[in-house]
């Protein structure tokens, strides 16, 4: 655990605090858990706490609006306006209901624990674990999903007690009648369901220059690998004259084609270039640093934590390229999901692309992985209910689940709350225009690379690690270097002691021939397989003796 090593807060505050029927006590335990608070907000029925000065950005006779996110709300509205227009969670009270709601898509993290008659809630998951007794018990749904498709799915989190306030949802006091009830509903673009208006790659690129202009003012950092997602946002950052800078790293795929596509694309671009290196020595401690601070949620992103760590002190602000490949290039859509003849065998299709492959040997028993198979499959379904049958459904159910509850933990949590980070592409005009262009249209790319020449025809005509046809270098993984090796047997030997059912025999033979047994493990299939149990023996470690039964749910 993190054990008091928090996050500095110096972009986006820490908040706690609790609406509904407020113990006093419980409310002290929380905020003594986490990292030191002053109050924002303590009315009847509804309390805020900040890691730093929280103004509200509405105040009347009757109430308060309160937002945590990086944009700020101007004006006020109705809260669902708020969470998708500015994708911010917040706290409004209007005399009458105090609603605590999360963004539309739901990127910054809002955890809580319910007790009868109150909800309390923190941006970080381990301060409520003050709350949730001596013993905690695991939530084996969501270690299924984390374990199958590197994400937790729907509210899950690793503790039974402790969930995640979903995108487009909120909890809701009534204080006449005295009880918090859930609020879920249709973010803008599952409501308005975009039909194709065959907008055409400039008028997206006039977009994408309009959204710039809300951080023109600011130095920038772009971080340029080899696809089109980064290199659309530097040629848009250079076109407008912005002050900005290139970094790149190793996304440790054991090819490291990105670097010198980058060297590229930046060369042409005229801007500044830093690589920044990494040291397989670090590994260990990167990862496991990596899987405390997301809060053992996903196994991705070990890899960029040298680079988060540059960006901290870089005094840039950081713009990511979150969402692009969903939203302009059917990133995870295969075709079979395209051309499914049901909802049933298009819902699976958009599942098997998330998920894990099938390992070079079995890791899990039989018991295990028919029981974890059937598990994620019912909770994907439920996560993605509401965009079954809408003419984006491909899209939006890679980017409510994977996006949001994987790949934006890199911007939005190590990144953040240290340094300010931009996402483009979820800007509403942005997104909602590029939501409308239909998947057909942007199948294999086709749809991106007008764009990219739209954008600059000379970078778009560079190498690109989208479509990689020549030859790749094979660079040696970090990840599945000796100190890596070392502790990734550590943990696998642990989890094995702990919980044996979950594990085939196969995999438990590997494991007693000791660490470089793992070097067999080199396919992305078999290297995620090995994070995700390995994240899963760290996280049992970490709560050695706190945990209430390991019994798993086949047994």
């Amino acid at each position: 655990m993190r054990e008091g090593d928090w996050p500095a807060f110096n972009v986006r505050p820490y908040v706690c605090g609790a609406i509904g029927g407020v113990d006093p006590a419980l409310l002290a335990d929380l905020c003594a858990a986490g990292p030191k608070t002053r109050a924002a907000l303590q009315t009847d029925g509804a309390a805020l706490f900040s890691s730093g000065p929280l103004a509200p950005y509405h105040r009347d006779g009757h109430g308060y609006a309160f937002a945590w996110g990086e944009r700020r709300p101007l004006v006020a509205d109705r809260w669902m306006s708020i969470a998708e227009t500015y994708e911010t969670p917040g706290l409004i009270d209007d005399g009458h209901q105090v609603t605590l709601h999360a963004g539309g898509l739901g990127l910054v993290d809002v955890y809580y624990v319910r007790t009868p008659g109150a909800v309390y809630f923190s941006s970080l998951l381990e301060p409520l674990l003050a709350l949730a007794g001596e013993r905690r018990e695991m939530d084996w749904d969501a270690w299924a999903s984390i374990l199958r498709v590197t994400f937790p799915l729907g509210d899950g989190t690793p503790y039974d007690a402790v969930k995640r306030l979903s995108g487009a949802s909120a909890l809701v006091y009534d204080r006449a009648a005295r009880r918090v009830s859930v609020d879920r509903r249709l973010p803008r673009w599952v409501r308005e369901e975009p039909y194709e208006a065959w907008r055409g790659a400039g008028e997206l690129l006039s977009i994408l220059h309009e959204v710039y202009k809300e951080f023109e003012d600011r130095p920038l950092l772009v971080p340029v690998s080899g696809g089109y997602d980064s290199r659309l946002l530097c040629s848009v950052a250079v076109a407008r004259g912005a002050d900005v800078e290139s970094w790149t790293t190793s996304p440790d795929d054991g090819t490291d084609t990105d670097i010198a596509f980058a060297r590229a694309i930046t060369r042409e671009l005229g801007v500044r270039h830093r690589v920044v290196e990494q040291d397989p020595a670090r590994y260990p401690a990167d990862a496991l640093e990596v899987a405390r601070r997301l809060e053992y949620l996903t196994p991705h992103h070990a890899w960029y934590a040298p680079f988060a760590k540059e960006v901290h002190r870089s005094g840039r602000t950081l713009v990511d390229g979150l969402a692009g490949g969903p939203l302009l290039k059917n990133f995870m859509v295969s075709g079979e999901a395209m051309h499914a003849g049901t909802a049933a065998d298009r819902q699976a299709a958009v599942l098997r692309s998330l998920a894990l492959g099938a390992p070079s040997m079995p890791f899990l028993s039989e018991p295990a992985g028919e029981w974890i198979e059937q598990t994620v499959r019912e909770s994907f379904t439920r996560s993605t209910s509401m965009l079954h049958g809408h003419r984006a459904e491909l899209p939006l159910s890679v980017l409510h689940t994977r996006t949001v509850r994987g790949i934006a933990r890199s911007p939005v949590n190590l990144v953040g709350p240290e340094a300010s980070f931009a996402a483009p592409f979820i800007h509403p005009a942005f997104f909602d225009a590029a939501l409308s262009v239909g998947v057909a249209r942007k199948d294999k790319g086709r749809f991106y690379r007008e764009l990219l020449h739209e954008a600059n025809p000379r970078v778009a005509a560079l190498p690109s690690t989208n479509v990689v046809k020549q030859p790749l270098t094979r660079v040696p993984l970090r990840s599945a270097a000796a100190p890596a090796r070392a502790h990734g047997h550590r943990m696998l030997t642990s989890l094995a002691a702990r919980v044996p059912g979950l594990l085939s025999p196969e995999l438990h033979d590997m494991i007693g021939q000791g660490p470089d047994a793992l070097a067999r493990f080199n396919g992305w299939n078999d290297r995620f397989w090995v994070r995700g149990l390995v994240l899963f023996g760290s996280w049992i470690i970490d709560n050695e003796g706190k945990l209430r039964d390991l019994t798993p749910p086949w047994a």
